[in-house]
């Protein structure tokens, strides 16, 4: 493969730095780029930027927003007209299948960014995302009321509420990485290099995105969370990481006994030496 042959550069770069113009376009334009320098996990990560996260694959920091949780309570009495209101509830009070599932105050944003861009351009101040199963938590949080002596209440919905601007910097967030990655490319190109080779494709996608080449490798993006506080449909997923697998008693013990087996062995060796002596 050529210098020539990874072409695409200088119209992602355009694309990043005209800030009217629709992220989307700036990430297929890496797309193309990742393309042309076989670059598999460059590309994927493009795709899924574009195509949003599934709910059971690992989400990038950056698209984890803090976020109250709200709920629509509606009030049925007979003989009235239903009386709505919206209220922020505590995590304690989500029924325990949401609690288990770890739905708490942190909205993952999972949709692609040409969707995330749709919800900001039609909300005021909020953006509402449902975490997944939300239909199901408002019913059981319906009998809950009427558990407590709330039986005309019924909870119509629940979702996050999410600030606009901390759905606006998740989209910037991608912005600036993908700058980075432009500059990084940038920097590693020679004077006189019109076009850059797969391994300055590759050591400044490691740089500005931290993804790691090689097949079938894992990619994450490192990013600081944004904060947050409306319309929307987002499924989520809560990553912890795995706790470490406790070793059994038989394995404790045989480690154990060794270490006195070599304790006597030394104890036994010099006994040895001074015996001699």
């Amino acid at each position: 493969m050529t210098t020539s042959d990874i072409r695409g550069l200088e119209q992602l770069e355009r694309a990043i730095l005209d800030d009217t113009a629709s992220l989307a376009s700036a990430l297929r334009q890496c797309l193309l780029l990742a393309g042309y320098a076989h670059h598999e996990e460059l590309r994927a990560w493009a795709l899924k930027e574009l195509e949003g996260y599934p709910a059971a694959g690992e989400l990038p920091s950056c698209r984890k927003v803090s976020a109250p949780l709200e709920a629509e309570f509606v009030v049925n009495l007979p003989g009235y007209s239903d009386r709505s209101n919206t209220q922020r509830i505590s995590v304690h009070r989500l029924p325990r299948s949401a609690r288990e599932r770890g739905i708490g105050e942190s909205a993952p944003i999972r949709q692609g960014v040409r969707e995330i861009e749709a919800l900001i351009a039609i909300s005021d101040r909020t953006v509402h995302i449902s975490p997944p199963g939300s239909a199901q938590y408002a019913l059981e949080m319906t009998r809950q009321q009427q558990q407590i002596g709330q039986a005309f209440t019924d909870v119509k919905d629940l979702y996050w509420a999410i600030a606009k601007p901390s759905i606006e910097g998740v989209l910037d967030h991608i912005r600036t990485r993908l700058t980075q990655f432009v500059a990084e490319v940038r920097a590693a190109m020679p004077a006189g290099q019109q076009n850059p080779d797969p391994n300055q494709i590759d050591s400044a996608a490691q740089q500005a995105l931290n993804i790691t080449g090689g097949n079938n490798s894992t990619f994450h993006i490192t990013a600081p969370n944004a904060k947050a506080d409306r319309g929307g449909t987002a499924s989520a997923n809560v990553n912890e990481p795995a706790s470490a697998t406790p070793q059994p008693w038989w394995h404790r013990t045989s480690v154990i006994w060794t270490a006195v087996a070599a304790v006597a062995a030394v104890a036994g060796v010099i006994a040895t030496v001074i015996a001699a002596k």
